[in-house]
């Protein structure tokens, strides 16, 4: 299977799960609401809010994965890939939101606790949709990490909240019950709402980091450099490497030195070892190597005549060396040297 359909392979799935994470919160929520009408409890009433909060969110993950997985065209030429970090912050807001709704339902009965009836029931409801959630929570969070999907990670991380509430709630009307003090019912609510509060900022944090165009993780560098290294044989020099990550997507760029005899043809065969081997260790990457001829001085991209009025213009020599070649997803731009480095591979 090649890359390309190992990757379409991957976004169908995505979208898969995507959409079957709508009608399963449905039915959850369905399940929670029973639960509430048939025991009165506040804390079961919190939890089915934040479920309502979940199908709001599992409908704009899947929105945002459907979005991103649209190729690249005229007016996004480097993909949809950060749609998906739209919707990841869209679930760090929901989770906050419902962190809210149960702070206030809870504060609230604070000050007027009752007795819930029909426990039992309530709660062997509540658990039964508690591990429908655990277990799709699982596949959600292990599926996006594998196929680098931040909306499908936000949305099992969102339905992984649900369980923790569900799990409160459990204890709180379990003491409740063992002690016949209504009031821990509530309280359990405030604790799990704090903690939902604060898995909620998180994801936030998280999917804005996508948004500002962070850097590859340090093992993900630690792989491209280590192929630089095992297949960058006939230059002299590799230095300015910044990365980026976009969803499911990896944006990599460096400088390559070679001689300055060297043909184009040769510098693009060293490009093309050095294209494959990346590819290789960060699936998904697309590469911006820059070959710069060893020796040449620093001439910025022209000079401007000293006579006013006269446009800004390129000394013939360095149009000579100007060269971009395209090829397989890479861009190749030979031109003059620039921060040559004599140790070589410095990055």
């Amino acid at each position: 299977m090649t890359g390309d359909h190992a990757q379409g392979g991957g976004a169908s799935r995505t979208r898969t799960l995507a959409f079957w994470t709508i009608p399963l919160s449905l039915l959850v929520l369905a399940i929670k609401l029973l639960a509430w009408r048939v025991t009165g409890s506040v804390a079961l009433l919190s939890d089915a809010l934040e479920s309502i909060v979940n199908v709001v969110a599992s409908i704009a993950a899947f929105v945002a994965i459907v979005y991103a997985s649209k190729p690249a065209d005229h007016d996004h030429q480097f993909g949809h890939h950060k749609a998906e970090y739209i919707s990841a912050v869209i679930e760090g807001v929901a989770i906050v939101v419902a962190a809210l709704m149960i702070f206030k339902e809870a504060f609230g009965e604070l000050f007027d606790p009752t007795m819930p009836t029909e426990v039992g029931l309530g709660l062997g409801v509540n658990i039964f949709a508690s591990l429908i959630n655990g277990v799709w929570a699982y596949v959600l969070i292990r599926a996006g990490r594998a196929m680098r999907s931040p909306a499908l990670v936000a949305d099992g991380k969102h339905i992984r909240t649900d369980v923790v509430t569900s799990v409160g709630v459990v204890i709180g009307l379990g003491i409740a019950l063992a002690t016949g003090f209504p009031i821990f019912d509530p309280l359990i609510a405030l604790l799990v709402a704090a903690h939902i509060l604060y898995a909620g900022w998180q994801l936030i944090a998280e999917s804005v980091g996508g948004l500002m165009d962070a850097a590859l993780t340090g093992e993900e560098e630690d792989a491209i450099r280590k192929a630089i290294l095992d297949n960058a044989d006939g230059s002299s020099d590799v230095h300015d490497l910044k990365t980026r990550r976009a969803g499911s997507a990896a944006f990599i760029d460096f400088h390559l030195v070679v001689s300055e005899d060297m043909t184009v043809g040769e510098a693009h065969g060293i490009c093309d070892r050095l294209e494959g081997a990346i590819k290789e260790a960060i699936p998904g990457s697309t590469l911006a190597i820059h070959v710069e001829p060893e020796g040449s001085s620093r001439t910025g991209c022209g000079s401007r005549s000293s006579e006013a009025g006269k446009a800004w213009s390129l000394p013939q020599a360095v149009i000579e060396r100007i060269v971009i070649y395209l090829t397989g997803g890479a861009a190749v731009l030979a031109t003059p040297a620039r921060h040559f480095r004599s140790q070589r591979h410095r990055f």
